[in-house]
């Protein structure tokens, strides 16, 4: 469990050398984000300077993290790549597969009873390959990756879209696919394209209901769930300086939802006393004597419209607290706004329920605030109007909130402690009647909001906010209460105006915890018996992708159309599919069952073009497959937005769907889609989506010159004889084609070719 201190001054020693050398290279002072980045290039690299959003660069990140949803097909990937131990710390984290449903205790122990084999499984892996393995109930993630493994300056890959909550501690952590950590849990280089550079500067300071979460939400309200695709996010300034670590890590954490590449904060003074409270002064000595390599150069901040490609600038003093959704994270109210835009927009403005937790808003410091506020509805005698539950971020945030009295203040208003796990976050919520499909608001200080994600209800309108603002409007029953102004009344018919929310940024007595929930992997791990039985509906061994056979695509079928917004929980839904991740073929039943069809406004309903008949998705391309036909899959804007899960890209290759056509796409889902030798690629004119018809027949006319930098030329044959030949980009380099030939690129890693 412990963080390895060595490895840390060996990356400060590596930065101390490189950094300056790198400034000499860009011939400017450097940001943050490019310090970290170029002290990280994988050895033997070229010296240049690279080109922001252009040129692909190989690099070596630190520590690799992973989830137990995703972990389950990572580590099937991994035990083909024929290594011993991984070459990098990793670890795998049991957050996902525990349902939030009567509380902590019995929603745990029938976790443990229902996924028994799986977390069997993952222990066993872990305990082979030198890995550390946190048990069910352990935490969230991201929650256990900052209090013990996050450090100013790293760099960190995860098998989860959130994996840039480390941020807050002043990382380059960011979200990929279970291969891309394959690849560096076998030794090899990761790739990514050198990230454009956006920064926020943040003048004033937080004051009264405002809250960090209040900052992403403005700057999702900016950017949209697009803007910072490809970007790093780089905060600064005053107001980043007087904010809290866990709290920056909250702003880093929902960069994910406007798709960046990750966000960061330069070490200050809050991640040095965060650092120390969590055990870790040595990282803060270490970090002090290389303390100016891990900030901006001083002529970034002060003229940053010079350094980074875009500008935003938020003064903390004037920010309003926001209620984000429904549906979207990027859609932003300010709470003063609320009444009107719920009365024009027919939202329901009865809230039935309030959450607090997730990895995004789990720590000492949010659950104190918004126990504040449940403190004071008890002192005057209010009761609330909604249903409450709280998800705590770790074992450790439990055990020490449970010691300081929050969880009893919580538990006086009837709230749930649910697990320490991520629970109605992804899905994971047997809530009471939502299989009734009613129009109904909920309110949480989760990071998403996607039609259905919380509990399965498309007619959930489900809002983000601080956990502080959740609190007050869970207490209201109002989701247009606004604590700045509103009075709620007592059971006495007392007025009570709620005080602004305060708490502590650490316990004042230190954490504590009695047992974490960590397992150390075996010293030797080499008789370690890892068992996958062939009856499992849980578990499947994979068997590797058929490598490509050098010839043009012909005679493929369109599965579908996919019109607007298509996420991977579209794509590839969580909830009560979670039981399957580790099994490809069963998942694969459920392969993009929530995209809209273009042609009927429909989900899971396509045309079978062998029969005539509409099918559900998965039963017409698994049609396609047995009749050795290919096909394609047409989609809109930021196609995959949202979650890291790989499966997305897997499940149509595992169908045999050859190749996603869009008009853009959401990075991650798009490295996934190569890495599993699949063809992504986007229209040259976007205008190309609206000639793709129904019955359409497609064939590549030039895939045999599959090269970096040249179009591919596709032929759409309609059902009445006539064609549209169109022009396809992509940014495929020439080991990314590699990928495509051999299959997959842990094709090539297995035949030691990468």
């Amino acid at each position: 469990m412990a963080f390895d201190i060595e490895m840390i001054e060996k990356v400060y020693a590596t930065m101390a050398s490189r950094v300056d050398k790198a400034r000499e290279l860009v011939g400017r002072p450097l940001t943050l984000s490019e310090k970290i980045l170029y002290s990280h290039l994988w050895e033997g690299t070229p010296s240049q300077a690279f080109t922001r959003g252009k040129d692909y660069v190989d690099f070596a990140p630190d520590r690799v993290a992973c989830q137990d949803a995703t972990a389950q097909m990572a580590l099937l990937q991994f035990m083909h790549a024929g290594k011993k131990t991984v070459a990098v710390p990793t670890t795998v984290h049991c957050d996902h597969l525990i349902q939030a449903k009567n509380g902590a205790a019995e929603d745990l122990a029938f976790a443990n009873k229902q996924s028994k084999e799986v977390f069997d499984f993952l222990s066993s892996v872990s305990n082979k390959y030198g890995i550390g393995f946190w048990k069910p109930g352990s935490g969230i993630i991201h929650q256990i990756v900052l209090e013990n493994y996050a450090f100013p300056g790293g760099m960190m890959i995860g098998t989860d879209s959130h994996t840039v909550n480390a941020g807050g501690l002043g990382m380059l952590a960011i979200g990929v696919g279970g291969a891309d950590a394959v690849d560096v849990m076998s030794g090899m280089s990761w790739e990514l394209k050198f990230p454009k550079l956006i920064g926020v500067k943040l003048t004033g300071k937080l004051n009264g209901w405002t809250a960090p979460k209040d900052v992403i939400l403005k700057v999702a309200d900016i950017l949209t769930v697009k803007g910072g695709t490809g970007a790093i996010v780089e905060y600064f300034g005053e107001g980043a300086e007087s904010m809290s670590c866990t709290g920056k890590g909250t702003i880093c954490n929902m960069g994910a939802e406007i798709g960046a590449t990750t966000s960061t904060f330069g070490y200050d003074d809050s991640m040095r006393r965060y650092l120390a409270a969590t055990g870790r002064q040595d990282v803060v000595n270490a970090a002090d004597k290389v303390a100016s390599y891990l900030t901006a150069d001083a002529e970034v901040y002060a003229n940053p419209a010079q350094y980074f490609d875009q500008l935003i600038e938020i003064n903390l003093s004037e920010l309003e607290p926001h209620i984000n959704g429904p549906f979207t994270p990027d859609r932003g109210t300010p709470v003063s706004k609320m009444k009107a835009e719920a009365e024009a927009n027919g939202w329901p403005i009865k809230v039935e329920w309030g959450l607090i937790g997730s990895c995004t808003n789990s720590s000492y410091e949010d659950m104190s605030r918004a126990a504040s506020i449940v403190e004071q509805a008890v002192a005057y005698g209010i009761t609330p109007k909604a249903e409450f539950g709280i998800n705590p971020g770790s074992e450790q945030i439990r055990y020490t909130i449970e010691r300081d009295g929050i969880i009893a203040t919580f538990e006086k208003m009837g709230t749930k402690v649910f697990t320490n796990a991520c629970g109605p976050c992804i899905g994971q919520w047997d809530r009471a009647g939502a299989d009734k499909q009613e129009k109904n608001t909920i309110i949480h200080s989760f990071n998403r909001n996607f039609s259905k994600r919380a509990d399965g209800n498309p007619n959930t309108h489900a809002f983000v906010t601080s956990p502080e603002m959740v609190a007050a409007i869970a207490i209201s029953g109002r989701l247009d209460f606004n604590p700045l102004t509103d009075t709620l009344l007592s059971d006495s018919g007392q007025e009570v105006k709620l005080n602004p929310p305060h708490g502590d940024e650490l316990p004042t007595k230190g954490f504590e915890v009695e047992d974490p929930g960590f397992q150390p992997p075996a010293a030797d791990g080499s008789s370690v018996e890892v068992i996958v039985s062939p009856t499992s509906d849980r578990l499947q061994l994979l068997a590797p992708f058929e490598p490509w056979d050098g010839k043009n695509i012909t005679g493929a079928k369109l599965l579908i159309k996919a019109f607007g917004k298509c996420t991977t929980d579209h794509i590839s839904m969580a909830g009560p599919w979670l039981r399957y991740r580790g099994h490809l073929d069963n998942i694969s039943n459920n392969m993009l069952i929530g995209a809209e069809n273009a042609f009927n406004n429909k989900a899971n309903s396509v045309k079978n073009q062998l029969t005539g008949a509409y099918d559900e998705v998965p039963k017409v391309q698994r049609a396609y497959k047995a009749a050795g036909v290919p096909s394609i899959v047409v989609g809109d804007q930021n196609y995959g937005e949202g979650s890291s899960r790989e499966h997305a890209a897997m499940e149509p290759r595992f169908l045999g769907v050859k190749a996603v056509l869009v008009k853009s796409f959401a990075r991650i889902h798009e490295t996934n889609l190569k890495k599993q030798g699949m063809l992504a690629l986007t229209f040259a004119n976007e205008a190309d989506y609206d000639k793709i018809q129904e019955d359409d027949t497609i064939n590549f006319l030039d895939l045999t010159e599959f090269a970096p930098g040249k179009p591919l030329t596709l032929e759409f044959v309609h059902a009445d004889g006539s064609k549209d030949v169109i022009l396809a980009n992509h940014t495929y380099n020439e080991s990314q084609i590699g990928w495509f030939v051999a299959g997959s690129a842990l094709n090539l890693i297995a035949a030691g070719k990468a």
